[in-house]
């Protein structure tokens, strides 16, 4: 930068404010230290080097327990990821995308990350990842849960939505089945009947809780409640879990915990049976089902002002249940 000042005839604070503060540069000497700089092969401030002074990188890291591609190809991350860029477009910060799919490294890369903050797509109870951000110190929000100190919790009561869905579709069902998101990050596939609910995953475990609340509720044994568990979150495994589960249940409800997993159920059965999802997306009106809907993009955003410092709190996620 000294070098540049001498080339271009201007003091080093002037060569600094070019490229950090440009519009308290006048044109034409901006111009002459940019030139100057070409000549001499100078790129700019080290970015690495701004940031270790200034104490802020600009950026936001969002932790995926995923694999990467995840994040583009399932439609509610995507809108969840949406409501995070938002933020960052408002408030001209970076985004950096940080996969976490249970190797050893995740929590080296987490506490290695050069971000201000931390947004966390739900994960699993122990993840070692929520201890590794609580340790940095930064803010930090996750969408769905656990719960880790330091770490804020953005999600809608999860219970209240399962019962309230579960409710409405056992009403005039004699042979309901449930099709769950995995229960823990091992993912294991197959069909249980009236699993506990106590699982690793704390959305599937507050739906399933849910779920169970209406059964037993309408007078029915949980015990005996088949349920489908999936190991990723997509229409085709709605499709494979559905079709394996005819084997030993011929189900006129589906109670799915998302609108994917309800299509890939319909997909199979038609209208042999009622179908329920969850989210409240496009697929629900195009497919004419009933759904819980919620936000996820405004829980993105929510996480997001968590995690740049814009606010230390989110309200209440709403939902409500919307019957096609």
């Amino acid at each position: 930068m000294r070098d540049v000042a001498a080339e271009a005839g201007v003091a080093v604070m002037t060569v600094s404010y070019t490229y950090t503060r440009p519009t308290r540069v006048a044109a034409a000497t901006r111009a002459r230290v940019l030139e100057a700089a070409e000549r001499l092969g100078y790129s700019g401030p080290d970015p690495v080097a701004r940031s270790l002074r200034s104490g802020s990188t600009g950026s936001l890291g969002v932790v995926l327990g995923e694999h990467l591609d995840y994040a583009f190809e399932d439609p509610q991350a995507a809108r969840f990821l949406a409501g995070v860029s938002g933020v960052c477009v408002e408030n001209r910060l970076g985004l950096v995308l940080i996969p976490s799919t249970g190797e050893p490294d995740d929590v080296d890369r987490v506490r290695e990350a050069a971000v201000d903050g931390f947004v966390l797509w739900t994960t699993a109870d122990g993840d070692p990842v929520l201890d590794a951000v609580a340790s940095t110190g930064r803010p930090a929000a996750i969408q769905g849960g656990p719960a880790a100190p330091g770490v804020h919790v953005v999600a809608a009561d999860d219970r209240a939505a399962a019962h309230a869905v579960a409710r409405h579709m056992l009403t005039g069902a004699e042979s309901p089945l449930v099709l769950s998101q995995p229960l823990d990050r091992d993912r294991w596939a197959g069909l249980l009947r009236g699993p506990d609910t106590q699982v690793a995953f704390p959305v599937t475990r507050a739906r399933l809780a849910g779920f169970r609340d209406a059964v037993e509720e309408s007078g029915r044994s949980w015990a005996a409640v088949p349920v489908a568990v999936i190991a990723r979150h997509s229409r085709d495994d709605g499709r494979r879990a559905v079709t394996a589960a005819l084997e030993d249940v011929r189900p006129d409800a589906v109670i799915a915990m998302s609108d994917q997993l309800a299509a890939g159920a319909l997909d199979v059965l038609g209208d042999s049976a009622r179908v329920s999802g969850w989210d409240d997306s496009d697929l629900a009106t195009a497919l004419d089902f009933p759904s819980v809907r919620q936000s996820l993009f405004d829980q993105g955003v929510a996480c997001a002002r968590i995690a740049a410092g814009l606010t230390a709190t989110a309200d209440p996620v709403p939902w409500q249940l919307v019957v096609r």
